[in-house]
């Protein structure tokens, strides 16, 4: 049994978090096929969606505590494995923005710590009624700093120190509101509601999604006038794509595209 399942459908990658006895954590195991496929999906352009879920009664539950525990143990107290740790960790995490193809976390049961963490690093949620999120690691005296990163780029300030600083989960229709995830459906229909719009991503021009994805998370960093400038650039990048030019044709003339790619 593997511990991350992929499988790939008419242009969507579905990585199956698949460790429902551990609740799906962060374990070194984990991180490492994660990364693995964040590398290999780099370059896939058979691929335009990506999707990630989880096996059993929870998407993700953060880090492996009986990894860390067994960490400590080294001479130096674990502060070489904990260094490593998170910076594996982060490097999944930023991985999963850089991707070329959206990315869409299909959320269900909990998402806590890193596994919150995992749901604010992918570029759009859906969540299944019932689902709870929460970075409770000052529960057991484990700021959640590195989870807070991605967080507090997802949801206000005011709402994100609040979960950190309680240690309190919220349920889904409150992380729809905060903006941490799209949409909440009936459990019964996440699986279905994440294909449908999954599809409808990967049915765009797969170029130009590529570029805006760059894009969008290159210019929230930008003060204003810089981000006018730089996305100007990118306009002009896109316009001159032949299949670009094949859309706008298609659309005036009322026909669906022909595109190359």
């Amino acid at each position: 049994m593997k511990i991350l399942e992929r499988h790939d459908t008419d242009a969507v990658c579905h990585l199956h978090l698949n460790a429902p006895d551990r609740l799906n954590a962060l374990s070194d195991e984990m991180l490492a096929a994660l990364q693995e496929q964040i590398d290999a999906l780099q370059t896939d352009t058979s691929v335009r969606v990506v999707v990630i879920s989880g096996a059993g009664k929870a998407f993700c539950a953060g880090h492996e505590l009986k990894q860390m525990t067994a960490g400590r143990q080294a001479e130096d107290g674990g502060k070489a494995y904990f260094k490593d740790l998170f910076d594996r960790c982060a490097k999944v995490m930023t991985g999963v923005q850089r991707l070329p193809q959206p990315v869409i976390a299909q959320v269900h049961g909990i998402a806590t710590a890193a596994g919150c963490q995992l749901v604010a690093s992918c570029d759009m949620a859906v969540a299944a009624e019932g689902t709870r999120f929460g970075v409770n690691g000052v529960n057991i005296g484990l700021f959640c700093s590195t989870p807070m990163v991605a967080l507090s780029r997802n949801i206000p300030r005011k709402q994100a120190f609040e979960m950190l600083v309680t240690g309190q989960f919220i349920n889904a229709n409150r992380a729809e509101a905060l903006g941490l995830i799209n949409k909440v459906v009936p459990e019964a229909e996440l699986a279905d509601t994440t294909r449908e719009m999954a599809q409808l991503i990967a049915s765009k021009l797969g170029a130009a999604v590529k570029i805006g994805k760059h894009a969008f998370y290159e210019q929230v960093q930008m003060g204003v006038d810089d981000a006018y400038a730089y996305t100007g650039q990118v306009m002009v990048e896109n316009m001159l794509y032949r299949d670009t030019e094949e859309g706008i044709a298609a659309f005036l003339e009322k026909r669906p595209p022909e595109w190359s790619q």
